[in-house]
């Protein structure tokens, strides 16, 4: 992630001004109280912090969903030796915030959540929350909310770094299925998006790599036509750290 980028993803999403005084006030005591106990655990026990942002995310209304979302980046942040203890479970919560089927806010604080929580932990013992995660940010690249596309490309991005051995082959196929969005948001109409898309591109490069299978085929045969078209016409620096790297 670059610098813009993190810049952005530390911004939480404002309070609406048309929401009713009594709700802002009661959003703003709620993220006051759960920054006020991470940092002073030893007055009220972080667990039932924990239990109420996890009450909160699977509840039916959506702003609380909303709230516990940013409410578990805030633990994220503060207090990442307690996110990794309860890892499964916050994974778990964000996961389903992330599919959440009526709030594009609560899918986009899940995305920048997680965005922190994948840092924090480096990708490690993600299990099958890695497929989760990839198939359901890779569908969000092409939203129309901007929000969104710019948190679904910096969380591609970073899922890139942590495929592994283990995940490999999944993520070479799912970057294969999104190289036609990575070459249309190159030129998105929000500036910071296509910025996030062209680093993701970067990012994903490794796994756009074509197998050799035949040796007697030429180096210009074993390129991927439409790619270098589109690159060379506009990206032709991206198109060079392609060759430069053997990527195509």
């Amino acid at each position: 992630m670059d610098q813009t980028q993190r810049g952005i993803l530390g911004q939480p999403l404002p309070i609406p001004t048309s929401q009713p005084k009594k709700k802002r006030t009661s959003m703003m005591s709620f993220f006051s109280k759960v920054s006020w106990t991470l940092r002073f655990q030893k007055r009220e026990s972080l667990k039932n912090v924990f239990s109420n942002l996890a009450e909160r995310a699977q509840d039916p209304n959506a702003k609380k969903r909303h709230m516990a979302m940013r409410g578990l980046g805030t633990m994220a942040c503060e207090t990442p030796d307690k996110v990794r203890k309860y890892k499964k479970i916050v994974l778990d919560l964000l996961v389903h915030g992330l599919y959440d089927p009526v709030s594009a806010e609560v899918i986009h604080e899940s995305m920048k959540t997680l965005t922190i929580i994948l840092g924090k932990i480096q990708g490690k013992s993600l299990g099958s929350f890695f497929v989760d995660i990839t198939l359901q940010t890779r569908t969000l690249l092409d939203d129309e909310n901007d929000n969104l596309r710019y948190s679904a490309f910096v969380l591609f991005g970073q899922l890139a770094a942590y495929a592994g051995r283990k995940w490999k082959t999944f993520f070479t196929s799912q970057v294969k299925q999104t190289q036609d969005s990575l070459l249309i948001h190159l030129q998105d109409r929000n500036p910071q998006v296509a910025k996030a898309c062209k680093t993701t591109f970067r990012a994903c490069s490794p796994y756009l790599k074509e197998r050799k299978e035949n040796s007697f085929q030429t180096e210009e045969d074993q390129r991927n036509p439409k790619l270098c078209r589109q690159l060379s016409y506009y990206h032709p620096e991206l198109l060079q750290f392609f060759y430069a790297n053997k990527i195509l």
